[in-house]
């Protein structure tokens, strides 16, 4: 394959079987920022950023992406209802239709890497139809120099066709949209959907297999930071429990807000060059650091603008999962070459919309173990049509849409990790507290940070020593006193007004752990077992 030149722009697709004579490559964010004014595909906001729509999808569509099923996957992909198998041959049929339709189109392509620390690091090829899908991953992905990209060899691409709709019955896809991994051919294939997020998570999909596989590190859905002191601080989390805003942190430097692995000699490195981080009910009060990286080269979605192009981000009209992507060197304080080393403080986040988690709890071995693998936050009412009570939401690794393997395989690799580098393990309730979602409140920000900052200085251990309370129903070590935070917020009970309620909601939650665990439980040992909730 001929190598592009970056000073002219332009390079041929043919290897692809792309015969687009309209190829633009490698870019520039104010040269893509200029021609989607200009096209009328966004609209620059008052703080000089760009706001698009993404059409039909906003958010990840989990039961639409499949993985080829072949010599490479067969024997090693955990197949279900997360893993869904596609023939191999049905995807080449699909693949050639997707690049006829390109060749008719105008192309956008991007050359970037994917890991921060070198040893890992993964070349990609990013091929979009669209200027602003290429725009977000100009924003998300490691950025090559020039001399870099004379010499660059891709050896992931991804094909991304947002208006490409696909006929189920003759491509074999579940809807018109798609997104399929091929572990052999290296390639992501996306169409039908205009969500940016398909793009990146397609890349985290693909490294969730071959880092763990073929070299022996741990991949992690999480935002990771890093002390005065060079001790690194990571946060598990689902999407809205808080992971990118307890990440960043003026104390201490960001690593990344999303995805991240964790190697053999102790250290942690980025997948990637940016955040996407959710903008819904954003204030620069709460978090200052993400509204001021809301400025010029970063992309709003689906959010909604009055007349002077200010945002209004409690507007959730088109979607509450609002989002916005800008290059990581826009937050100020973050962690030079976006790698760590010597973690010492997990937290595994949870927005526990029935307000019976302690807002943080110390965990052991087991109880990490069996928490890692239920990967539990709840849905509110009003969230997704038909939710009209706070309902248990439980995604294996806090990632399971883009895990391949079996969820304990990245489990005994975290605990294996969790025991030789003596790392302390906290489960952080930012969901509600004195009653479910509608009785209750939900956390105070400024408290959880306080709780964190005194997990990470020990002084929530030394205040406490042996003094933890054990929770009746879950079993986990909570505070009786935090630094900085009301003593009486430390017990989810003694928020609540009725004991009776508290205890019968808190039971009730713990059966849906439970079932929920019914199908690990053939893979778990003793210890992750008695890790969980309390029988009754």
């Amino acid at each position: 394959m001929s190598h592009p030149d970056p000073l002219t722009k332009t390079f041929s697709l043919e290897a692809y079987s792309i015969t687009s004579k309209k190829v633009n490559y490698q870019l520039s964010s104010s040269e893509l920022h200029e021609r989607i004014i200009n096209n009328k595909q966004g609209i620059e906001t008052n703080t000089g950023a760009l706001s698009i729509r993404t059409g039909e999808f906003t958010g990840r569509s989990p039961k639409d992406r499949f993985i080829v099923k072949d010599v490479i996957t067969k024997d090693e992909v955990w197949w279900g209802d997360v893993n869904i198998p596609f023939c191999p041959r049905n995807f080449d049929l699909l693949y050639d239709k997707v690049n006829v339709y390109l060749s008719q189109k105008e192309l956008f392509i991007r050359d970037s890497f994917a890991c921060s620390d070198p040893k890992y690091r993964t070349s990609i090829r990013i091929i979009n139809e669209y200027p602003w899908s290429n725009y977000f991953a100009h924003n998300m992905f490691l950025r090559p120099t020039d001399l870099e990209l004379r010499d660059f060899d891709p050896e992931w691409t991804v094909i991304n066709a947002p208006g490409f709709i696909a006929d189920p019955e003759l491509d074999a896809t579940r809807r018109h949209n798609f997104s399929i991994l091929n572990f052999t051919k290296k390639i992501v294939l996306i169409g039908g959907t205009g969500y940016t997020g398909e793009i990146k998570k397609g890349i985290f999909s693909a490294l969730n297999f071959i880092l763990p596989v073929f070299k022996n590190t741990l991949p992690m859905h999480c935002s990771a930071n890093v002390g005065p002191e060079g001790d690194t601080a990571i946060f598990f989390g689902l999407s809205g429990t808080g992971k990118t805003t307890l990440s960043t942190d003026k104390k201490r430097q960001l690593i990344g807000d999303d995805e991240h692995g964790w190697t053999n000699e102790n250290t942690i490195f980025n997948f990637e060059g940016g955040c996407y981080a959710k903008v819904i009910n954003l204030s620069k009060t709460s978090e200052p650091e993400i509204f001021s990286a809301i400025k010029k080269g970063a992309i709003l979605e689906n959010v909604i603008m009055d007349d002077r192009g200010a945002v209004d981000y409690s507007d959730t009209s088109i979607t509450p999962n609002t989002r916005v992507s800008y290059p990581l060197n826009f937050i100020e304080n973050i962690q030079p070459n976006s790698t760590g080393e010597n973690p010492k403080n997990i937290f595994f986040l949870t927005a526990d919309a029935f307000g019976v988690l302690p807002p943080i709890s110390k965990l052991t071995p087991g109880q990490a173990a069996y928490h890692f693998i239920s990967g539990y936050t709840a849905k509110v009412a009003g969230t997704e049509a038909g939710v009209n009570e706070p309902v248990p939401s439980f995604s294996a690794c806090f990632g399971a849409p883009f895990m391949p393997l079996h969820p304990t395989k990245y489990a005994k690799m975290l605990s294996a990790k969790m025991k030789s580098s003596g790392v302390n393990i906290w489960l952080v309730n930012t969901g509600w507290t004195g009653g479910p979602y509608g009785v209750g409140t939900r956390m105070k920000l400024s408290y959880t940070r306080a709780m964190i900052n005194a997990a990470i200085d020990g002084s929530l251990d030394a205040a406490n020593k042996d003094n933890y309370h054990i929770h009746s129903v879950f079993g986990v070590f909570q505070p009786r006193v935090c630094p900085n935070v009301p003593t009486e917020f430390l017990s989810p009970r003694k928020t609540w007004k009725n004991d009776k309620a508290f205890y019968k909601t808190a039971h009730k939650l713990a059966n849906s752990f439970r079932r929920n665990f019914q199908k690990f439980e053939s893979y778990a040992n003793t210890e992750i077992l008695d890790g969980g909730p309390k029988p009754v």
